[in-house]
């Protein structure tokens, strides 16, 4: 799968990690930044995997800050993202199941590193449902569309 990845300072040391792993495990990745520790600004990353995802040229993304809230209010703003700030396995699959997610956020300074990783595995291999889902994904596209 190809996966857009992005964080800000505060997500720096686990979207490294993350990103170790989705390689480790298959994945291409695409690292839209921040590259260190030095103070940043989650949206501009944000915006980046966000059209990715959007554009078509990223399956899915993962975005990473210090709470993962910056980052999920910021890619939830982008026509066709729905974005999943998941704190736990179940969270993380039920965004995959029922709605669809194809953008996970998470926080760094909330979430240990193994806690993370099992939520990016389960997000992953999680399929969409669809059935009557898929009503309420094509809802949220109607509702979307009709935004101004």
């Amino acid at each position: 799968m190809r996966i857009a990845i992005g964080s800000d300072h505060a997500g720096f040391p686990l979207k490294e990690r993350i990103k170790r792993f989705l390689v480790d495990k298959g994945h291409e990745v695409i690292d839209f930044g921040t590259t260190s520790q030095n103070s940043t600004h989650y949206p501009l990353f944000a915006r980046e995997v966000s059209l990715a995802v959007q554009k078509g040229e990223a399956e899915r993304g993962i975005l990473v800050c210090g709470t993962g809230i910056g980052m999920s209010i910021t890619a939830n703003k982008f026509k066709g993202v729905r974005a999943a700030l998941c704190f736990n396995e179940y969270m993380a699959r039920m965004s995959r199941l029922h709605n669809d997610a194809n953008v996970l956020c998470l926080g760094d300074r909330v979430l240990g590193e193994d806690l993370a990783l099992s939520i990016v595995e389960v997000w992953l291999e999680t399929p969409f449902e669809g059935g009557r889902h898929a009503k309420r994904v094509e809802l949220i596209r109607e509702i979307e569309s009709g935004c101004p």
